[in-house]
C-alpha cells in the first residue's frame, strides 16, 4: 500500500461544473445548466463516506471531477495535498497510485480473453509500481479472499461473486489509499452483494483503506459507511454520521431516499 496520508486524503473545495444546453436559434446565447453549484467533500485516511442523491443529483459529474477527467468550472479538487487536473497519463499517475476507481458492474470491466493474474497485474504495469508484480496479485487477490491458484483462470470460467472479487483486486493491486467506488454492487444478486459488501467492509476495517461510495441504495450505504453526504441539484443539501442522518434525516430528499427503502436497519 502506499505511504500513509496525512489528513483528508480528499478534498473538493468549492466545486462547481456546469454544461452549456443547445442554442435555440442560430448564433444565439447557450443557457448553461448547473450540474454542480458550490459543493464541499472530503474523505480522510480510512474513512468510509457515501454519496447519496437520486439520478441527476450530480453524483456523476462530481465524481468525472474528482477522477480528474473534467475540470470543474470553478473550485478545486486535491488529493493528499495535491491539485487534481486533467491530463495525460503519466502526469496523473501519481494519483492513480493513491486512487483507484471501481466502475458500476466491475466486473463487467474484465477482458473476458484475460486471465486473472493478468487482469490484476495491468495497473502495476501502467503505474510503473516497483517489485515484484507476481507476488503483488497474489496479496491483492488474498486481501479480497479469493484463491491465489485462480490466477490462471478467465473471467468466463468465474463465479458472478469471484468476478467481482477480481475486479477489485485489481484495485488494490498498486495499493492505494482510497478506493472510489461507483455503484459497485448494484447489479448483483444479494447474495453475492452481501459478500463483496463485507469484502469491502473488512479491507477498510483491517487495513485502513478509505472509500467514497456512490450510491442511491442508502441500504447498503448504511452497512458500510461512517459518514455519508447528500447530493440534490447539484448542492450537499444534508451529511453527517450516517447512523444519525438515516434516523434523523432533516431534508426532504434524504427522507425520499429512505422511503425508497422500507424497513431500513440501522
Amino acid at each position: 500500500m502506499s505511504r500513509p496520508v496525512e489528513g483528508p486524503v480528499l478534498t473538493a473545495a468549492g466545486v462547481e461544473r456546469g454544461y452549456p444546453l443547445p442554442r435555440r436559434r442560430p448564433w444565439g446565447p447557450r443557457d448553461v445548466v448547473a450540474a454542480l453549484r458550490g459543493v464541499d467533500l472530503s474523505v480522510g485516511a480510512g474513512e468510509r463516506v457515501g454519496l447519496v442523491g437520486t439520478s441527476g443529483s450530480g453524483k456523476s459529474t462530481l465524481l468525472r471531477c474528482l477522477l480528474g477527467l473534467e475540470r470543474p468550472d470553478r473550485g478545486t479538487v486535491t488529493v493528499a495535498g495535491r491539485a487534481v487536473r486533467p491530463g495525460s497519463t503519466a502526469s496523473l499517475r501519481w494519483y492513480r497510485r493513491l486512487v483507484q476507481y471501481v466502475p458500476q458492474d466491475p466486473a463487467g470491466s474484465l477482458n473476458p480473453s484475460s486471465t486473472v493474474r493478468e487482469l490484476v497485474s495491468v495497473p502495476l504495469r501502467h503505474l510503473h509500481v516497483p517489485g515484484d508484480h507476481a507476488a503483488a496479485v497474489t496479496t491483492a487477490l488474498t486481501r479480497v479472499g479469493l484463491d491465489p491458484d485462480l490466477a490462471g483462470r478467465r473471467p468466463g470460467e468465474l463465479s458472478g461473486g469471484q468476478a467481482q472479487r477480481v475486479a477489485l483486486a485489481r484495485a488494490l493491486a498498486p495499493g492505494p489509499v482510497l478506493l472510489l467506488a461507483d455503484e459497485p454492487v448494484s447489479g448483483l444478486d444479494l447474495p453475492v452483494r452481501d459478500q463483496v459488501v463485507e469484502v469491502l467492509a473488512d479491507l477498510s476495517a483491517r487495513q485502513g483503506l478509505g472509500l467514497l461510495l456512490i450510491s442511491h441504495d442508502l441500504a447498503v450505504v448504511a452497512r458500510l459507511c461512517d459518514r455519508t453526504v447528500v447530493l440534490a441539484d447539484g448542492l450537499v443539501v444534508e451529511q453527517g454520521p450516517t447512523a444519525d442522518l438515516l434516523t434523523h434525516p432533516a431534508h426532504p430528499r434524504t427522507r425520499d431516499l429512505l422511503a425508497a427503502v422500507p424497513g431500513l436497519p440501522v
